[in-house]
């Protein structure tokens, strides 16, 4: 592989706003850091959206649509990524007494419910998670059940919108080749490894070649670790044939107590790239790679 593009996942939905003031959450600031990553050769900005007053993550329709629309209007060309992870929140009560759910951590959703931003505002790809997976610490669970998985294939795929399949754990690419067997997933395919994250697929260089050694040969992924591992992680995605993702939604330091922007960290990733004699790829290129249809 000799060139690769850079996807930046600007905010996230984690608790991160508490931990650097570099993490964008009002939506203006959300769009000024897609615009700033792609200035700095980002060629697609993975976005979610936050509460503008307290930071928290949010599913509201509005906010979504100032950012794009903030982001289209500007004379900044970058392919837009909407999540549609938000609304498989599932956090249980303590471990003698699970029921009932803890609705501080709660935000359960339909599948066309979770759509919505995406019916709305058309971008040229969202993201669909694999699977359930315990994610991280605590009692919270990212819950998504096959039934719920294939309506929101379906959807998508009636929208025309390009899905990013995330897979968290091995068995999610599994769930994704079934998806594809079922019809649910046109071609070109596009996946995200998302590696390191507790307890999913683990980042280390043999469980990302499992993934990549299963992954059917004409499928386009990235490849992503979480902290300290994402700006290594970059070399390790291309050196096994695919692409990059960085940003503040992973990791929120550029070196050892040096906070980074979401620029900071295209930029890193930018001049990784170029020492290992490979060319960053721009938003016109994923288009044509991807089938991609620009919405104005």
């Amino acid at each position: 592989m000799t060139s690769a593009f850079i996807t930046c996942a600007v905010t996230g939905n984690g608790d991160t706003v508490k931990k650097s003031d570099l993490v964008p959450y009002a939506p203006r600031d959300i769009a000024r850091d897609c615009i700033d990553a792609a200035s700095a050769g980002a060629a697609v900005v993975h976005i979610h959206v936050r509460d503008p007053i307290t930071g928290d993550p949010s599913r509201e329709v509005d906010y979504y649509r100032e950012v794009v629309e903030r982001v289209r209007q500007s004379d900044v060309d970058v392919v837009i990524n909407l999540t549609a992870g938000m609304g498989g929140d599932l956090t249980l009560g303590p471990p003698d007494q699970p029921l009932p759910f803890n609705e501080d951590g709660t935000d359960m959703a339909g599948a066309t419910e979770r759509l919505e931003h995406v019916r709305q505002l058309m971008p040229e790809i969202c993201t669909l998670d694999c699977g359930t997976m315990n994610f991280g610490e605590s009692d919270y669970i990212m819950t998504n059940t096959p039934s719920i998985l294939v309506e929101m294939a379906r959807q998508v795929k009636d929208l025309g919108v390009r899905p990013e399949l995330e897979l968290f754990d091995t068995g999610h690419l599994t769930f994704a080749k079934w998806l594809y067997a079922q019809g649910l997933l046109d071609d070109p395919v596009m996946v995200q490894l998302c590696m390191g994250i507790p307890w999913g697929a683990p980042n280390d260089l043999n469980t990302l070649l499992a993934f990549v050694n299963n992954l059917p040969d004409d499928w386009t992924f990235s490849a992503f670790s979480i902290g300290r591992d994402q700006l290594p992680y970059v070399a390790a995605a291309v050196l096994t044939g695919g692409n990059v993702r960085v940003g503040l939604e992973d990791n929120l330091y550029l070196r050892r107590g040096q906070l980074a922007t979401n620029a900071d960290l295209v930029a890193r990733a930018v001049g990784i790239l170029e020492a290992m004699n490979m060319a960053v790829l721009g938003p016109a290129d994923v288009r044509s790679m991807l089938d991609l249809t620009k919405v104005a």
